[in-house]
């Protein structure tokens, strides 16, 4: 995290004081902004590396920020909030937050979020001739062939395009919608339950231990990620 230019757009003083101490004494570049208008302007002008979101701004909602600066950033959003409710969590994802962590935290795991968060936003982006390795699996997107200890795995079309959007957005949460609209269509945008099908088959197929998956994770109540 040395170096790293961090936002933390929050409007108490002491949560931005005590987030500024954190994240200093990891070496990172903090800039604060106590309301959206006053985010999006530095995000404009400074472009930090990570976004840290509270909710509840003066100004306006959280959610207005990120539907604002999606429109002409992607800078990862982790998005701090005491509203802890799936419905919550979904719908932020949904309007393109990267990651989400509930109040009370505890600055390991914040910390973690963001140096995970990090490392995807310098991952180069995935392109037709990328082999990606997890565990014991090799996807080689070259030849759409997929393979567990040097053994070739078939998959359907349908579990192959599930997996391969997973996997270019590795740590990301992605909500059951998102991939259900990606997979399946926006018709099918509230069929959980073929998810749910397809997930269990690929971690069948892939993990090592299908009861405890350790790359096809799920989100409780919200959807799933890739880690590596």
């Amino acid at each position: 995290m040395e170096n790293t230019s961090i936002l933390v757009v929050e409007d108490e003083y002491r949560i931005r004081q005590f987030l500024r101490a954190a994240l200093e004494g990891e070496g990172c570049k903090v800039l604060e902004a106590p309301t959206v208008a006053a985010g999006l302007a530095l995000v404009s002008e400074y472009k930090p590396e990570l976004v840290i979101l509270d909710l509840g701004l003066p100004d306006a909602d959280g959610r207005q920020f990120i539907r604002s600066l999606r429109g002409w950033s992607d800078v990862p959003i982790m998005v701090l909030s005491a509203r802890n409710l799936e419905a919550d969590k979904v719908s932020l994802l949904d309007a393109g937050a990267d990651d989400y962590l509930a109040k009370p935290f505890g600055v390991a795991e914040l910390l973690a979020r963001l140096r995970a968060l990090k490392r995807r936003r310098e991952k180069r982006p995935m392109d037709s001739s990328a082999i990606v390795k997890f565990g014991e699996v090799t996807v080689d997107q070259v030849n759409r062939l997929t393979f567990r200890n040097g053994e070739p795995v078939h998959l359907t079309p349908r579990e192959y395009h599930l997996l391969t959007i997973m996997l270019a957005q590795p740590g990301k949460v992605l909500t059951q919608r998102q991939l259900l609209r990606e997979v399946w269509g926006a018709g099918h945008s509230e069929d959980g339950h073929y998810l749910r099908i397809y997930i269990g088959r690929l971690r069948q197929k892939l993990e090592s231990d299908p009861s405890q998956p350790q790359h096809l994770l799920t989100e409780t109540g919200v959807g799933y990620r890739f880690c590596q």
